[in-house]
C-alpha cells in the first residue's frame, strides 16, 4: 500500500506541475486561462481519484474543487483576479483534496501579494497599487474598471502566483 499511496503522489506531482506551469505560460502570454486546461485538470482529478490513484478519494476531491472555487470568487467578484483564476485553483483542488487546497490558497496568497509588489515596483506605481487595493476593498467602481481596462498598465498574469502555491504544497512544502 505504500508504494502505491507514493506512486499516487508521484503522479498528482507531475499533473500539478506540469498543469500549472502550462496554465502559468499561457497567462503570462495571453492574459487568458483556457477553459480547456482547467476543465481537464478538474477531470483528470476527479477521475484519478474515482479510479483510486489520486492523492485523495472522489469526494475529496469534488470538494477540493469546490473550496478552491469558493476561495478564489471573491477575488473574481471584487474584480481583482479573473474567471480563469478562480477555475484553475478549483481544478488544483480536484487534485488536491480539501486541506491541501486550504494550503495552496494560503501559499497562492502569499505569493500573488510577493509577485504583485514586485510588479508594482518594476512598473514604478507602489503607492498608487497600494492605494487602488483599497479603494477596490472599499467597493469603489471606478478602481474595478480601471483593473479591467486592457488600457491601463495595471494589471499581471495570477496564474503564476497560483501555480506556485499548487506547487509548493504538491511537493509537501
Amino acid at each position: 500500500m505504500s508504494s502505491l499511496l507514493h506512486n499516487s503522489d508521484a503522479l498528482v506531482t507531475a499533473i500539478v506541475a506540469v498543469g500549472m506551469g502550462a496554465a502559468a505560460v499561457i497567462d503570462l502570454r495571453t492574459r487568458r486561462i483556457p477553459n480547456l486546461l482547467t476543465a481537464s485538470l478538474a477531470a483528470v482529478g476527479v477521475g484519478i481519484a474515482a479510479a483510486g490513484f489520486g492523492r485523495v478519494g472522489l469526494g475529496a476531491a469534488l470538494l477540493g474543487c469546490l473550496l478552491g472555487l469558493a476561495f478564489m470568487m471573491p477575488g473574481h467578484l471584487f474584480g481583482a483576479t479573473g474567471a480563469g483564476d478562480v477555475k484553475l485553483l478549483a481544478a488544483a483542488g480536484a487534485l488536491l483534496g480539501p486541506t491541501d487546497t486550504i494550503y495552496a490558497f494560503l501559499y497562492t496568497a502569499m505569493a500573488g501579494g510577493i509577485l504583485a509588489l514586485l510588479v508594482a515596483v518594476g512598473r514604478r506605481r507602489l503607492t498608487q497599487t497600494i492605494g487602488s487595493t483599497g479603494r477596490l476593498l472599499a467597493g469603489d467602481q471606478q478602481v474595478r474598471a480601471g483593473i479591467e481596462s486592457t488600457a491601463s498598465d495595471n494589471r499581471f498574469a495570477y496564474a503564476p502566483a497560483i501555480a506556485i502555491g499548487v506547487v509548493l504544497v504538491a511537493l509537501s512544502w
